[in-house]
C-alpha cells in the first residue's frame, strides 16, 4: 500500500475526518542520464558555494529573501512554525456547483482515504452527499511549506481531491497572445460545413484509446539503436490552411469523416457497394503466418506499434511475438 503524501482532518462544519492524500497520477515518461559526449561519463549536479567553489551539504543551506544588498534568512522549520494548525487542517470554507469552476483552475489530483476503519460511516457519507448534490468543497491547506486551494469532489465511489490554481495566477489570454483574431467573420456555409465536421467527428469520451505514442517511440528509438537498426523519423507536420482553402479543406474533412476506414486510414468501399458493382465477385484470400522468431525486439515492436497493440511499450520480447501472433489470429 502506498503511504499518503499528507495526514490531517478534513472537516465540514462540526463533523471531523481523519484522512490521507494520496497521489492519484503516476508518470511514464522516459528518463534520461546526462553524460559526456564521447564518454560514459555521468554529469552530477552539485550545490556549490558560487564564491569559494566548495560543495554545501544539504543541511547547512537555508532559504534567503533578497532585499537589494542583504538577505533576509529563513529556516526550513520556521516556515512550518507560522502554519502549525494548517499544516494539518482541511477544512471546507463552503461548497459550489462544479459547473461554477472552469476548468482552468484545476491542476493536480489526489485521492483521498480515511484514516481507520472507524470513520469508514463519515467518509461514506460526505462522499455520497457530493455526489447526490453534485458539489464540490473548496477548502485551503498546507503542504509541504506550500498553501493550497482545493475542491474536493465525490468520483465513482471515493474522495478526490484537486488543487486549483489561485485566481491571480491565470493570465489574461489578451494581454500574454497580441493577435487573436475576436470572433472573425465567417460565412454562412463555412459554418455550416464545420458543424457538420464536429458532429461528423464526434465521439464517447475513453480514454482507454489514447496513449503516448512519442514516449513509445522513444522507447523504440532506444530498442533499435540498442540493436543497431536504422530510427524511423517522424512525418512533417501539416502544411497551414489558408482563408482561401478553407472551404475546400472542409469539405473533404467532411467527406473522409464520413467514409470507412480501412487499417491504413484510407477509405474503403463497403461490401454492400462491392456487391453492386458489376462483375464483382468475392475473393477470400488466406494471407501466409509471417515467421516472427528472427526478428529482433525493435522490429517486433515497431510490428506492434503499427497494429496498436496496447502495453507494448513494456513487453518483453516473447510477450510481443505472442501479441503479434493473437492479434493476428
Amino acid at each position: 500500500m502506498a503511504r499518503p503524501v499528507w495526514a490531517g482532518n478534513l472537516s465540514f462544519g462540526l463533523v471531523s475526518l481523519p484522512v490521507g492524500l494520496y497521489t492519484a497520477t503516476d508518470s511514464h515518461t522516459i528518463h534520461f542520464h546526462q553524460l559526456q559526449r564521447g564518454t560514459s561519463d555521468r554529469i552530477r549536479n552539485k550545490r556549490v558555494n558560487e564564491r569559494t567553489g566548495d560543495e554545501v551539504q544539504l543541511d547547512d543551506i537555508v532559504k534567503g529573501y533578497e532585499l537589494g544588498d542583504e538577505y533576509v534568512v529563513v529556516e526550513p522549520k520556521e516556515l512550518d512554525e507560522i502554519a502549525p494548525g494548517r499544516s494539518r487542517s482541511l477544512e471546507i470554507a463552503g461548497f459550489v456547483d462544479l459547473s461554477e469552476v472552469d476548468p482552468i483552475f484545476f491542476d493536480k489530483t489526489y485521492y483521498l482515504g480515511p484514516r481507520g476503519a472507524e470513520y469508514s460511516k463519515v467518509y461514506s457519507l460526505l462522499e455520497q452527499a457530493l455526489a447526490k448534490t453534485g458539489k464540490a468543497g473548496i477548502a485551503t491547506f498546507v503542504m509541504r511549506q506550500h498553501e493550497y486551494l482545493v475542491a474536493l469532489k465525490a468520483e465513482n465511489g471515493l474522495l478526490t481531491l484537486h488543487t486549483l490554481h489561485w485566481a491571480d495566477e491565470i493570465r489574461d489570454p489578451h494581454k500574454e497572445i497580441d493577435n487573436l483574431p475576436g470572433k472573425a467573420k465567417a460565412s454562412d456555409k463555412e459554418l455550416t460545413m464545420a458543424e457538420q465536421l464536429i458532429e461528423a467527428l464526434t465521439m464517447k469520451w475513453d480514454p482507454e484509446r489514447f496513449h503516448d505514442t512519442f514516449q513509445e517511440k522513444v522507447a523504440a528509438m532506444i530498442e533499435a539503436k540498442q540493436a543497431g537498426a536504422t530510427v524511423e523519423k517522424a512525418e512533417a507536420p501539416a502544411e497551414p490552411t489558408g482563408v482561401v482553402d478553407l472551404m475546400e479543406a472542409l469539405r473533404a474533412s467532411v467527406e473522409r469523416a464520413g467514409s470507412p476506414k480501412a487499417p491504413g486510414g484510407k477509405a474503403t468501399t463497403s461490401g454492400k457497394a462491392a456487391e453492386k458493382r458489376p462483375g464483382a465477385k468475392k475473393r477470400i484470400r488466406s494471407a501466409p503466418k509471417e515467421d516472427l522468431s528472427g526478428l529482433s525486439k525493435a522490429d517486433l515492436y515497431k510490428k506492434a506499434a503499427a497494429a496498436d497493440i496496447p502495453g507494448r511499450s513494456h513487453m518483453t520480447r516473447d510477450d510481443l511475438v505472442k501479441a503479434l501472433s493473437s492479434s493476428r489470429t
